[in-house]
């Protein structure tokens, strides 16, 4: 099976957007994929809460929603909208970062909620607190598809090894991670997190990434690291999308799965253990 990752460099205008991801998943299926993925917010990738609060629209309002699940049933494709921001009906108004599986006949197979938020302080002249604007999920999730049953993720969950391991001890074989990391985080530990993961849990990650300078008509413009990968079960890398935005494609074979799991089948081996006092 072909996927395709694509990178993209998102502004804060989802009317803009949406125009540039619908070209690129008509060229990611004409290049044969079956699977496509796009990054994290690729809606709107915004600093300015209050422009957030403008623009976006909750779930079934959601111009980007509508168009790629159009998409995905014309092209007869599984696709992963990495994630949207989302307006919820949450009474202190923060939004969601959600991710959407859609089936070849534009039904929504998958939801998930990002579940860790990014707050940090990266530098003196860099922090982030996504807290702020959005609220986190609570509940982890593995889709059923003919290639593999897929564990969802989003950016900063890649942090937290414990959620992997759950999807994989759920049936998960392919771990999906739409990004918009840090160029800071990104160029330190993208890669070896990515890499972690999919040797931790036998699983192959794809992980569709945004990157470069992304357009603000409002609030401070944001650089991110790009660099979307594919890692085989056994941790080699199969892709990497650069710098630029693009298209990146990987075959994926599930049988690669269960014989890295059969060389190292740590994922049958864990123990109940005592934490420390």
């Amino acid at each position: 099976m072909r996927a395709a990752l694509i990178q993209l460099t998102s502004g804060d205008l989802p009317e803009v957007n949406i125009g540039t991801t619908r070209e690129r998943v008509r060229a990611a299926a004409a290049g044969g994929a079956a699977f496509v993925l796009t990054p994290e917010v690729t809606n709107c990738l915004s600093s300015s809460r209050a422009h957030q609060d403008r623009v976006l629209v909750p779930e079934d309002e959601d111009a980007t929603l509508a168009a790629l699940r159009d998409e995905a049933a014309a092209l007869g494709i599984w696709l992963l909208i990495g994630s949207l921001g989302l307006k919820t009906h949450d009474a202190d108004g923060r939004f969601a970062n959600r991710s959407f599986l859609v089936a070849p006949d534009g039904s929504v197979a998958a939801r998930y909620d990002k579940i860790h938020m990014f707050d940090v302080q990266i530098s003196e002249t860099e922090s982030f607190r996504e807290s702020e604007g959005y609220r986190p999920g609570d509940r982890a999730v593995v889709a059923e598809t003919p290639f593999g049953k897929i564990g969802l993720s989003i950016c900063y969950d890649l942090r937290f090894p414990h959620l992997y391991r759950a999807l994989a001890h759920a049936g998960a074989e392919i771990l999906t991670v739409p990004a918009a990391f840090s160029t800071v985080t990104g160029k330190a530990h993208w890669e070896t997190l990515l890499r972690a993961r999919a040797i931790e849990t036998g699983c192959y990650v794809l992980a569709p990434a945004q990157c470069g300078l992304h357009p603000a008509s409002e609030g401070r413009p944001r650089r991110t690291h790009g660099q979307s990968l594919a890692v085989a079960p056994w941790g080699e890398i199969l892709a990497d999308g650069g710098d630029a935005p693009g298209i990146t494609y990987v075959e994926i074979d599930r049988g690669e799965v269960a014989r890295a799991r059969a060389r190292v089948p740590s994922i049958i081996h864990d123990r109940r253990f005592e934490a420390p006092a």
